[in-house]
């Protein structure tokens, strides 16, 4: 299996982005200069052990005010295609062009960031998956862990993430 690399990610989410259009804007919690901390555009990795899943992440934080507009792909290693957000009136196979995952809501206190994602879709069962995340901010790395609540299990999927920044500016 090939593992996608992080400028696999990077690049993809140049590509994904211009296919997407403009998202919706993310609403953020903090002050002025920390979400100015964020801006920009991030690449990494996550995993967890307890689903075995592991893969490039990628995401580009633009802030106006107190809004945001930003992107995340999500490559799960050996799948070499990202994921795909959640909608019930389609199968990932009925998407002629890959779409990046949304960011709904971002939160920002000195070093700490969280949030949520927007539903996505489960490469296996096609099911809805709804992450939380939370991470430290320190300099141009985060670091944090992640909580996915699957529909069809009664507890929340933990895993661990990390970006870098790798530009400054946000689209």
């Amino acid at each position: 299996m090939r593992v996608p690399t992080i400028a696999t990610a990077v690049t993809a989410t140049a590509v994904l982005a211009a296919c997407s259009g403009r998202q919706a804007p993310v609403p953020l919690v903090g002050t002025a200069g920390d979400v100015q901390a964020l801006v920009g555009e991030w690449a990494g990795e996550y995993s967890s052990n307890e689903t075995g899943r592991s893969g490039s992440i990628s995401f580009t934080l633009a802030a106006q005010g107190d809004t945001a507009h930003g992107d995340v792909v999500m490559i799960p290693s050996g799948w070499n295609r990202p994921l795909q957000p959640y909608r019930d009136e389609a199968r990932p196979m009925d998407r002629p062009l890959p779409e990046v995952l949304t960011i709904s809501f971002v939160r920002v206190s000195g070093d700490e960031v969280s949030g949520e994602l927007a539903p996505y879709r489960d490469p296996e069962c096609g099911c809805a998956l709804h992450t939380r995340f939370v991470g430290q901010l320190r300099g141009d790395v985060i670091e944090g862990t992640y909580l996915t609540r699957h529909g069809e299990l009664p507890q929340d999927l933990r895993g661990r993430w990390s970006a870098k920044r790798v530009s400054r500016s946000g689209r």
